[in-house]
């Protein structure tokens, strides 16, 4: 008698517990001036001048169709090809574009670091309260609550 191939098993092993972690929804417009943004690296004011051009005649040509006419990311990357039209026009002839220099992306990047420090405070906050949630279930199992000490935010832990 001849073995399978490849051998079976016999025992499976269970696969790990996915816990979801919350996400945060799409934005598409960020997204959308995110790419312009890469793509003008190192661009001089004519090459962003077409590709505004280029930008504007895509966006007459969504209009057309229905389903495009409410794309937020199309109007986004229309917005940011003519801001960074407006910034290389003023700046000295010969200037090229540089993200890691523009005010509008680094006033960006300072909110969204400060969005991601709030939201993993709120986090600890939660998981902390959390904590002392479980430890207060374990004293009332005990019979031992009415001996415990109340600390700040045992509210919030009782509720």
């Amino acid at each position: 008698m001849t073995t399978p191939w490849p051998p079976r098993r016999t025992a499976r092993r269970p696969l790990a517990p996915r816990v979801a972690a919350p996400r945060e929804p799409v934005d598409s417009a960020r997204i959308g001036r995110r790419a312009v943004r890469r793509r003008a690296k190192g661009m001089d004011a004519a090459a962003i001048a077409a590709a505004l051009e280029d930008s504007r005649f895509d966006a007459q040509q969504d209009s057309r169709h229905e389903d495009l006419a409410d794309d937020v990311r199309g109007r986004a990357e229309l917005a940011e090809w003519e801001r960074l039209d407006q910034l290389l026009a003023a700046a000295p002839a010969g200037s090229v574009y540089d993200p890691d220099t523009d005010p509008v992306v680094q006033e960006e990047l300072a909110a969204e670091a400060a969005a991601a420090a709030d939201r993993e405070a709120a986090v600890r906050k939660a998981q902390r309260i959390a904590a002392r949630a479980d430890e207060l279930q374990a004293l009332c199992e005990l019979h031992a609550l009415d001996r415990a000490e109340p600390r700040d935010g045992d509210e919030a832990a009782r509720d």
